[in-house]
């Protein structure tokens, strides 16, 4: 590992692990499975509560920028203690419903904005002329 790696995992948390996380995760972490991202999953050895939750302690260890929108919602309900089993345990199939992950685009030229918002491109659309202002003591 070089030397900008090495001070890269010290100094920020949102470029994967940080040292104590490792050190963490190789003590007491049991992997238990990687989503189609690359995101690594893990859960406290041997099952153990912890005070501050309420129940197992599980993590995940991103694939590069933390983003916590690159979890796939399978993996989200694992990790909220929504489910107990890991999709990795069960023959997990997406809803209809669920869509595939999009980076979070907020800030990019790709953002949404919609029609009359300050961001988006055009010009605004003219008053109809339906809006009275409120003032006092009517």
């Amino acid at each position: 590992m070089a030397l900008k790696d090495t001070l890269l995992r010290v100094f920020t948390w949102w470029n994967g692990q940080t040292v104590s996380l490792a050190l963490q995760t190789a003590r007491s972490g049991i992997y238990v499975g990687e989503d189609e991202l690359g995101n690594k999953y893990y859960k406290a050895e041997g099952a153990l509560i912890d005070r501050s939750v309420g129940s197992e302690r599980r993590w995940v260890i991103y694939n590069g920028y933390a983003d916590a929108s690159k979890v796939p919602p399978g993996w989200r309900a694992w990790l909220c203690h929504n489910v107990d089993l890991a999709p990795s345990e069960e023959d997990y199939t997406p809803r209809p419903w669920q869509k595939t992950h999009v980076e979070n685009q907020t800030g990019t030229p790709n953002a949404y904005r919609p029609q009359g918002s300050q961001l988006s491109w055009g010009s605004r659309p003219a008053a109809t002329g339906d809006y009275v202002s409120w003032t006092p003591g009517e």
